[in-house]
């Protein structure tokens, strides 16, 4: 008998344990040869031409924000307008925020969770610069509908696909739509390298610039022929050299012989989620309180979002005490409406209309893991705690 519904589970078996040995044999721990191995495998799996792994998601968006800003011809300047949507992570936004952009809040779908995509057609202007898409709880977006609304126009699209790894839009992986795109491989998300994250992307040029900004803005990590700058023979002046304003957010090579043996399970945990998705919609996609998230086109279903529908009795501060009570984790829709937080005093922003998807989400949503093994009677005892 089900008692329990935990928020995530390992991912790991003897598999992760002995990749973890190996490195321990090795006494190398930084950044090695199983680091470059799992970014030549992640770039096999999503389709893309280059991969560099970091620390986490949230450095993953850091460093692709900071790209823009580095290439021969700045793609971004301080003051540009960047699109986001209202309701993602925190470090969605706190890199374009450190870089001096101007970020205009769009309103989400509350079906989707992603952008409301008539309020992001009104939102685009002359002053657009960029449009950050955010996959939220594995939905891939329209990038159609999306990409109809910016042709002919010199907007860039940045994409965080932190929580959708695996996610297909039309037979494409989201995360290769935008000019480069952003994942996580922390614990609770699709496969787990205990921190990590990547950037991908096939522009050369930016791909040599995350390189350096990825440790200190060095030299040492370029090919001898690359698009940052002149590299010479002397490996001795190399090797300290500075030629960006970069970080440390390098991975530790465990992370990178973990993510070899997490990369080969993916498409296993992939289907089993999907397998978990169909059974919590068959239970929940016509109830009488809740909302559930529509598939935009070919989800990874990181959780299961449930939002008190509008002609609904229930209220989320006693369905949320019912779950805790039954032992089943929940949390909100990651952060509800962004713009209800004290952090945005530090903002330069604007709100495009209203955010009253967002606002509503914010109140009355919340959402249960699913996990990469079969779930069908923690579904089930879902269900029945909620009748």
């Amino acid at each position: 008998m089900i008692t329990s519904y935990p928020l995530a589970t390992s991912t790991w078996d003897e598999k992760e344990l002995e990749a973890i040995q190996a490195v321990i044999n090795r006494d190398m721990y930084t950044m090695g040869d199983s680091v470059v191995q799992f970014e030549h495998d992640f770039c096999k799996f999503v389709g893309s031409k280059y991969a560099v792994m970091v620390s986490s998601g949230s450095t993953a968006n850091l460093i692709a924000t900071a790209a823009l800003f580095y290439t021969k011809n700045p793609k971004l300047k301080r003051g540009d307008e960047v699109i986001v949507p209202a309701v993602s992570w925190s470090t969605t936004y706190y890199p374009l925020y450190q870089y001096g952009l101007k970020l205009k809040f769009v309103d989400i779908d509350l079906e989707t969770l992603n952008y409301d995509l008539r309020a992001l057609k009104e939102a685009i202007t002359d002053k657009t610069k960029m449009i950050m898409v955010v996959n939220l709880l594995g939905n891939p977006n329209d990038f159609d509908a999306i990409f109809e609304m910016i042709k002919n126009k010199d907007i860039i699209v940045l994409e965080d696909n932190c929580e959708s790894m695996g996610a297909e839009y039309k037979g494409k992986q989201a995360g290769t739509f935008g000019i480069m795109g952003t994942f996580s491989t922390f614990f609770s998300h699709h496969m787990a390298t205990m921190e990590g994250g990547f950037v991908v992307t096939d522009n050369e040029e930016l791909y040599h610039i995350l390189l350096s900004l990825r440790a200190h803005g060095w030299t040492r990590n370029l090919p001898k022929e690359n698009k940052v700058c002149i590299k010479s023979d002397n490996w001795f002046e190399e090797s300290f050299r500075f030629v960006l304003p970069g970080y440390n957010v390098r991975p530790v090579e465990m992370s990178g012989a973990i993510g070899i043996e997490q990369l080969k399970k993916l498409p296993s945990f992939l289907k089993e989620r999907r397998k978990n998705a169909q059974i919590f919609q068959g239970l929940f996609s016509n109830h009488p309180d809740f909302i559930i998230q529509k598939d935009v086109c070919n989800s990874s279903w990181f959780g299961f979002s449930l939002i008190i529908k509008p002609i609904s009795k229930l209220k989320r501060v006693d369905i949320v005490k019912r779950l805790m009570d039954a032992k089943i984790d929940c949390r909100p829709i990651v952060t509800g409406n962004f713009t209800r937080n004290d952090v945005m005093k530090y903002f330069d922003y604007e709100i495009h209309g209203e955010l009253k998807n967002a606002d509503y989400l914010h109140e009355n949503g919340l959402f249960v893991g699913n996990h990469q093994i079969c779930l069908k009677n923690e579904i089930k005892y879902l269900a029945e705690v909620l009748k």
